[in-house]
């Protein structure tokens, strides 16, 4: 079992810059993959990006592949979502999620465990 909670969510304006975190407790947090995902209004949950568990591949949505990246940091038991040059569309709510395995997955239906989400909102 591993409990995730997300931080760092707000009121950005366009062009602006917002640092998500993602605090994990329980299980040895190096075991799991870890990755974001972000649900707007009226849309289903998508899938932004994804890290392996020692940091070392990355993935990315191409909505986000150069604005946003991930990384972690298993020593403080933490993944982040750095993201640059927001837009309107990144408006939502963003979740974490863990699962165990030695890659990097895109899928939600791959995680076991998430977190309970943090708002993020850009205004014009």
């Amino acid at each position: 079992q591993v409990q995730l909670v997300e931080s760092g969510g707000g009121l950005v304006q366009a062009g602006g810059s917002l640092r998500l975190s993602c605090a994990a407790s329980g299980r040895t947090f190096s075991s799991f993959a870890m990755g974001w995902f972000r649900q707007a209004p009226g849309k289903e949950r998508e899938f932004v990006a994804t890290i392996t568990r020692n940091g070392g591949r990355t993935y990315a949505a191409d909505s986000v592949k150069g604005r946003f990246t991930i990384s972690r940091d298993n020593a403080k038991n933490t993944v982040y979502l750095q993201m640059n040059s927001l837009k309107l569309e990144d408006t939502a709510v963003y979740y974490c999620a863990a699962v165990t395995g030695s890659y990097y997955y895109m899928r939600e239906s791959d995680y076991n465990y998430w977190g309970q989400g943090t708002q993020v909102t850009v205004s014009s």
